[in-house]
């Protein structure tokens, strides 16, 4: 079926970032399966993360079907789009609805996109992973596709303002080699497997990240525990 939405976007998208004249480098693309299902996984840390997600696997030529927010698909602009880029639409209170989608969407040969800490992280660190995203692939036979993104938080996160200006913000990407989900294995246990690596592919974004903060009212992007303000877990929680 002709994707007369989804390629649009993609190209708006891409004339965006070239306007904020933003530093996108990715690594590790030649992961993603150039044909078949696949559940593709990545931390979040800003509202933007599902379109540089996207990008990623642009250089296998596939597109990625989003479980995102139903809240999303009810607004004016955003709703007409995303059902036209055949994202999925999660109710929490109905969440077998959206399962269903996606595993029928896996098992058509689709990719999906999932943030398993289900909320942007406002420590910018990873959070608990829920276990839907390995029991898609448990189920649907395909494997998972970890991913880090930093640098997006810079641009547009929870309780900050967008900075849409043009600012030259690096973006760094890394995929990583798929991660089986046997059927013979709890998720539980593929799941912190699958956390393990998306922590580590972070830490390499975060080493390979081409700036740090100009001064100390600059540090707000980096974790506490990388020396910056953000706030700490443990700080995040007890603001509720």
């Amino acid at each position: 079926m002709a994707e007369l939405v989804y390629r649009p976007v993609i190209g708006a998208a891409r004339s965006f970032f070239k306007a904020l004249d933003l530093k996108i480098d990715t690594q590790g693309s030649e992961h993603i399966p150039k044909t078949g299902g696949a559940v593709l996984v990545s931390n979040h840390i800003s509202y933007l993360d599902f379109i540089f997600t996207g990008l990623a696997t642009l250089p296998q030529k596939r597109l990625v079907r989003f479980m995102a927010k139903e809240s999303v698909f009810r607004h004016k602009v955003s709703g007409p789009l995303m059902r036209g880029m055949k994202h999925i639409p999660v109710d929490r209170k109905q969440g077998e609805d959206a399962y269903a989608h996606a595993l029928a969407s896996l098992r058509s040969g689709e990719i999906v996109g999932v943030f398993p800490e289900a909320t942007i992280s406002e420590s910018f660190t990873l959070k608990n992973f829920k276990s839907g995203a390995a029991r898609l692939a448990q189920e649907a036979g395909v494997p998972l596709i970890p991913m880090a993104l930093w640098g997006t938080q810079r641009l547009w996160t929870k309780g900050r303002p967008r900075n849409f200006r043009r600012s030259h913000i690096p973006v760094t990407i890394r995929v990583g080699e798929p991660v089986e989900a046997p059927t013979d294995q709890y998720a539980g246990a593929i799941t912190r497997r699958l956390r393990e690596r998306v922590q580590e592919l972070l830490e390499a974004a975060q080493r390979a990240y081409p700036v740090r903060p100009r001064d100390a009212s600059d540090t707000w992007w980096v974790p506490a525990h990388l020396g910056g303000t953000a706030p700490t877990p443990a700080e995040v929680r007890e603001r509720g």
